[in-house]
């Protein structure tokens, strides 16, 4: 079982754990895209783009640190940098952000596909394309696919070696 540690405790550990979990749910996506299961997939492929992303943004947690300052009260004793909180959850609606703060852009492309994907798992298709940005299966597939071969690419080179 993957224990996942936090950013503040110890950063490398986190960032491992990270890709480690991007892996396992760009797998799992692979899975339910083979059997069919469109909306599974597409959250397990937004899954592994945000946990890929949340070990990135840890490789450049100064710019983080920077771009969200403050504090982030966990509890009545305990507070942590925003910049780690934003690490940690990995909220969606700081995702483009922090994907542009990177400076990547191969990245900021997969996340905004993931996004798209996110969007699709709640609302499904849509022939019209009115309340969803797909319209046929085909175009779900072909977008979790290209961000499970990015994710598996990217989080495997940066794992070392067992």
């Amino acid at each position: 079982m993957l224990v996942l540690s936090k950013p503040w405790i110890d950063l490398e550990k986190y960032r491992r754990d990270r890709l480690k979990e991007a892996l396992y749910e760009a797998e799992l996506a692979e899975e339910f895209l083979k059997n069919g299961l469109l909306r599974n997939a597409a959250w397990k492929a937004f899954q592994a783009v945000k946990a890929y992303l949340a070990a990135v943004a840890a490789g450049h947690r100064e710019k983080i640190l920077e771009a969200f300052p403050g504090k982030r009260r966990l509890g009545p004793d305990k507070a942590v940098a925003r910049g780690d909180w934003i690490i940690a959850v990995m909220p969606t609606s700081r995702m483009r952000t922090v994907a542009a703060l990177v400076g990547d852009k191969e990245l900021r492309l997969a996340v905004e596909i993931a996004l798209n994907l996110h969007e699709f798992q709640y609302n499904g298709l849509d022939q019209d394309a009115e309340v969803s940005r797909y319209s046929s299966e085909d175009e779900v597939r072909r977008d979790v696919e290209e961000v499970v071969a990015y994710v598996k690419k990217s989080a495997s080179s940066q794992l070392p070696s067992p």
